[in-house]
């Protein structure tokens, strides 16, 4: 299903195309770079703040465009300093936005290093059948304003905590696209994002600094490759034989391993950095030794680093986390391989902050009503 707000997000524009438009209505091109400033750097999200704007200017802003075009409902945070933020969008669809602290020896809670795992999709075509993302089928792609505020709502947040963004303009340090949906599934989307938080203009945010995280649809995968843009790729293996994978990955049928690692080895050979592979940990479904085995060769073959992830409950859904013996006997496997690999214990739990899990619960809870 298409989109079309009754008026654009001016997080959507970039300086270009905003100029275009002033120019067009008979304001002076320099505004533009005015109003990012206002955006970016500043924040703001209101016109009567843009002091430095000619009032007849202001106006037309307003009659064109609105600044946000989510709104925060639900504003969780977590006994492990994860936080998620449930946004509402214009024509009431839900998506989710989570920020993830990771304590650093010497540092206070609120400088940690800070990752933010953006959705682009309300919901995900993909179903992956662990995943609750999909549970409620897919309703639409989202646009980049869409995608772009919900970091510069983590960024406002952040700034009553922290002075670091007099320093730099983005207040955390990395961007996943891990949340709601399939980044590749919706290609302009993420690629026009990445460009307007790459952009001086935006948020100066560095393209190495970004994660895009995909299930595995090879062809976008070697597209993205030629595309200029050195942001990191994840890959959501979760299954280390197309039998294993395809029993949780529909996506496994369209594009099984001998697809999708060569274009995953393209792409590393491309940009020339290592690769993630992201494996969620269910119990007797991927977390056999047999398993660990065959995920150390791709990850060799790949060079790539592994991170381990122990299931997160999902109501509704029969998978399990192994116990952390099995967890432990996992990752000692691939560690004797020598491969570069990580467990990352449960974040966010009591929060709902598995992919998709508070949209689906509120959602209930709404139409329950």
């Amino acid at each position: 299903m298409r989109f079309t707000p009754q008026k654009p997000s001016l997080f959507g524009e970039t300086l270009e195309s905003l100029k275009g438009q002033i120019v067009a209505a008979g304001h002076k091109g320099f505004r533009a770079n005015q109003v990012m400033e206002w955006l970016y750097k500043k924040r703001v999200d209101s016109w009567d703040v843009m002091t430095n704007l000619p009032k007849d200017f202001r106006a037309w802003l307003e009659e064109n465009f609105i600044i946000y075009p989510t709104a925060p409902v639900i504003d969780k945070r977590s006994d492990d300093v994860t936080q998620k933020l449930l946004l509402e969008l214009e024509d009431k669809s839900l998506i989710e936005t989570v920020l993830i602290r990771a304590p650093q020896k010497g540092v206070g809670q609120e400088d940690s290093r800070k990752t933010v795992c953006v959705s682009i999709q309300v919901g995900c075509a993909f179903g992956c059948k662990f995943c609750a993302s999909g549970l409620a089928g897919f309703r639409r792609n989202l646009l980049a304003a869409e995608v772009v505020s919900q970091l510069m709502h983590i960024c406002r947040r952040e700034d009553a905590h922290t002075d670091r963004a007099r320093e730099e303009i983005a207040s955390f340090d990395n961007i996943v696209f891990m949340g709601m949906g399939e980044p590749l599934s919706n290609y302009d989307t993420l690629l026009r994002t990445i460009r307007i938080l790459n952009a001086k203009w935006g948020l100066n945010f560095g393209a190495r600094r970004i994660t895009v995280s995909t299930s595995g649809l090879a062809p976008q995968i070697l597209k993205l490759a030629e595309e200029g843009i050195a942001v990191r790729l994840a890959i959501s293996l979760h299954g280390a034989t197309n039998e294993v994978r395809q029993q949780i990955m529909p996506i496994n049928k369209k594009y099984p391993l001998e697809v999708l690692i060569p274009a995953a080895r393209a792409f590393q050979q491309r940009h020339g950095r290592m690769l993630t592979l992201e494996f969620i940990l269910i119990e007797d479904v991927n977390d056999s030794l047999d398993q660990a085995r065959e995920l150390a060769k791709i990850a060799h073959d790949l060079h790539a680093h592994v991170n381990c992830i122990p299931y997160n409950t999902v109501k509704g859904l029969q998978w399990r986390r192994p116990s952390l013996r099995r967890q432990d006997a996992f990752i000692e496997v691939l560690r004797k391989a020598r491969v570069s690999a990580t467990i990352r214990r449960e974040k966010g739990h009591d929060i709902n902050a598995a992919c998709g899990q508070l949209r689906l619960k509120t959602e209930k809870e709404l139409a329950d009503v």
